[in-house]
């Protein structure tokens, strides 16, 4: 497995080890030991989710704040996305900045996404399975979000604003400046 760290501290890809011949191929999508070794960290999942999607959703951009906040491992199990975490950690050299990554089916890349981001994706394929280990339960009163097109945040969702469909909680989210946090 490869680990790259992000320009987000803490924010990592990893690109799995792929093992092909004629009947397909093989690799191992979560090793807990490789990966807290890897990310220099412990990180004891509890919670898996799945979402399906399609072409030009834009689910986005959710978090978790307090006792409840959550650090993430993301993946796409079908279809292509645009995976976004912005840094809300109001300490960090790079808080209120973004890092996006293509995900798919195809690439098999992941992101693991700490405690203190926001997270969101778009749908660039006709549909997309985005599959998600979290670190804490989730909880709906500690539930924080920013609204997709903040300005400030700037976020290319690689959509056109035409294509963009977003639900209608997620339109109602306020803008980084008036997120709880």
């Amino acid at each position: 497995m490869k680990v790259t760290e992000t320009k987000l501290k803490g924010c990592f890809i990893l690109e799995p080890t792929l093992f092909n011949d004629d009947r397909g191929y093989f690799y191992e999508s979560f090793n807990a030991k490789q990966f807290n070794d890897a990310i220099g960290q412990i990180v004891h999942f509890v919670q898996d989710n799945q979402s399906y999607s399609t072409f030009g959703v834009v689910r986005a951009l959710h978090y978790q704040i307090g006792k409840y906040a959550q650090a993430k491992l993301v993946r796409v199990l079908s279809g292509k996305v645009l995976d976004v975490a912005v840094d809300l950690r109001t300490n960090s050299l790079t808080y209120g900045q973004y890092f996006a990554i293509e995900l798919s089916a195809e690439n098999k890349k992941q992101l693991f996404i700490p405690k203190g981001f926001a997270h969101g994706f778009s749908v660039l394929s006709d549909s997309a399975e985005f599959f998600y280990k979290c670190d804490n339960y989730y909880n709906k009163e500690a539930e924080g979000g920013i609204i997709f097109n903040d300005p400030n945040l700037k976020i290319n969702w690689n959509l056109s604003v035409d294509e963009i469909k977003v639900s209608e909680k997620d339109l109602e989210l306020p803008t980084l400046e008036y997120a709880k946090l």
